[in-house]
């Protein structure tokens, strides 16, 4: 049975080509809830949220090239290749 409507956990959305850019608004969520409970003075809220959005963004990249580092770089130096 076909239907019309769209079913998010039957038929998930096609982002392979723009997963990356999905950080953006997960960061963004995470430091509004997160600094909504822990800043005392609202006036400085969106200051406070900006900066941390920035600094999960950057924590992630981070973590990306490093692992990038460690998986094509350094594994390969310490794993003997097979002789053909």
């Amino acid at each position: 049975m076909t239907t019309l409507a769209w079913t998010p956990f039957i038929d998930p959305i096609d982002a392979n080509a723009v997963w990356y850019l999905l950080l953006i608004p997960i960061a963004l969520g995470i430091a509004l809830a997160f600094k909504a409970v822990r800043v005392g003075d609202m006036k400085k809220y969106p200051k406070h949220v900006a900066m941390m959005t920035a600094q999960i963004i950057t924590g992630i990249v981070l973590l990306a090239i490093a692992s990038f580092v460690v998986i094509d770089t350094l594994i390969p130096l310490l794993t003997p290749m097979p002789a053909p």
